[in-house]
């Protein structure tokens, strides 16, 4: 499914949310930026949004990997990061995609300053396994970040938004996709299935987070998770 949409989904990322996922990437790396030039990691990383943005916020001198279990979305992901160490940033610093579960990370124990995913982590199978594991290869004392969908704490907002992701959302991703799969009608089936809020933040706790804050942003459409191993 997502290979299939890959050619398509920054546009689709960029016009269905109104321009509001660059701001909230923006959020995310502004709550937990890199510190010091160890290494971070960003799982589900799709077309490397979000790699890229820690990259720039590292000023290309911080080691940064993206890793998905699609390879059309890295192959996308690797042309961008081309773009971005060719735009004057630092060379010889990594900063790599590569193919991975996030169920089953191929790297070792303590490795990672940060470990971040973006509108992904309900697209892991085991949601619990995937957060253990992103748990796993982050530093102790490092910090675990997560950007994902949410429903609107509002009712009347929540409504109207409910309305409009069953059933204006689907059909202009599906028409301007055009993929076989009905990816559009996937994400608001997944996002309304999946927790969010004081729901989620538990979850990280009792997989060994702590000090673990929510921020919804953009009237709780998405929100914005931080906790530290």
């Amino acid at each position: 499914m997502f290979g299939e949409i890959s050619p398509r989904y920054d546009f689709l990322n960029h016009f269905l949310s109104g321009g509001a996922d660059w701001y909230w990437r923006w959020r995310a790396v502004r709550a937990a930026p890199p510190a010091g030039d160890s290494p971070i990691l960003d799982v589900c990383t799709g077309t490397g949004d979000l790699a890229i943005a820690y990259w720039n916020k590292g000023r290309g001198r911080v080691p940064v990997v993206g890793a998905d279990f699609t390879n059309a979305m890295l192959v996308i992901a690797d042309r961008k990061a081309v773009k971005s160490q060719a735009a004057g940033k630092a060379s010889g610093v990594e900063f790599v995609f590569l193919q991975a579960d996030t169920q089953t990370l191929p790297f070792p124990d303590e490795t990672f300053q940060i470990v971040s995913v973006a509108f992904g982590l309900r697209n892991v199978t085991d949601t619990t396994r995937g957060l253990r594991e992103m748990i796993r290869v982050c530093r102790t004392g490092g910090r675990v970040v997560i950007l994902e969908f949410s429903l609107p704490g509002n009712r009347l907002l929540r409504a109207a938004y409910c309305w409009y992701f069953k059933n204006i959302l689907p059909r202009i991703g599906q028409l301007l996709a055009r993929n076989s799969q009905e990816a559009y009608n996937y994400l608001p089936s997944s996002v309304s299935e999946f927790p969010h809020g004081e729901k989620l933040a538990a979850m990280m706790r009792d997989c060994g987070l702590a000090s673990v804050t929510f921020q919804p942003l953009t009237f709780g459409v998405a929100t914005l998770y931080v906790g530290v191993k």
